[in-house]
């Protein structure tokens, strides 16, 4: 079985993403304690399964520059900044808060808390890069899209793509230009490393601003 995902561009930049994204749908089943013990589980899976794949995703390797830096900290300006400036497409639902579920200052509260900035930071950032960068975007161009170059540009792949990702998200505006940022900064790189930096930059900031501003409507 594991021979036959490895052998699979397609399943090793899906699958990961895939099981990722499940075990968020049912975070929310098992009770307002239950969502935290979940996200432990699904940061767990995902780093393991991103350590399994690693060899066979050639591309998800982190890369540093001035660009990724700078398209972290203004996805971050903008994910805060536009809050409350644009229409939802649905209500907002329960928010990710183990202060408010186990208590301000609690052990096991600051555990969660430390689980969601590291597994947003360093496990959210590759898993979605892959699939919506590396795979998703190449794909809409070209099915054999590992034949396809980082640095191609098809506008309407670029915006399907970008959509796909923005209403994944409940700040679905912030989501789209998000997408456009990164995936401009992959055409521009022309790799896919810097996009996973500055995603993780974005991420690891909106943690902060959550911890400090008790901002967990951003979760």
């Amino acid at each position: 079985m594991l021979t036959k995902i490895y052998s699979s561009p397609v399943l090793v930049r899906i699958l990961p993403f895939a099981v990722f994204a499940a075990l968020t749908l049912v975070q929310g089943r098992f009770g307002d304690a239950g969502q935290y013990w979940i996200y432990g589980l699904k940061t767990i899976v995902g780093a393991w399964m991103l350590w399994q794949v690693r060899a066979y995703v050639k591309e998800m390797k982190w890369r540093f520059s001035w660009e990724a830096v700078a398209a972290g900290v203004l996805v971050f300006a903008a994910w805060v900044g536009l809050d409350g400036l644009y229409p939802m497409l649905a209500e907002r639902e329960a928010s990710f808060n183990p202060e408010q579920t186990f208590g301000a200052g609690s052990m096991l509260g600051w555990i969660f808390i430390s689980i969601r900035l590291l597994g947003s930071s360093l496990v959210v950032p590759p898993l979605e890069e892959v699939f919506y960068r590396s795979f998703l975007y190449r794909y809409l161009v070209k099915s054999d899209f590992l034949a396809v170059p980082f640095r191609h540009f098809e506008w309407w792949a670029f915006l399907i793509a970008g959509a796909v990702f923005g209403i994944g998200h409940y700040e679905w505006l912030p989501g789209i230009l998000c997408a456009f940022a990164y995936q401009g900064l992959v055409i521009r790189k022309d790799r896919l490393g810097d996009a996973i930096t500055a995603h993780a930059i974005t991420n690891f900031l909106l943690a902060i601003w959550v911890i400090t501003r008790q901002a967990y409507q951003f979760w």
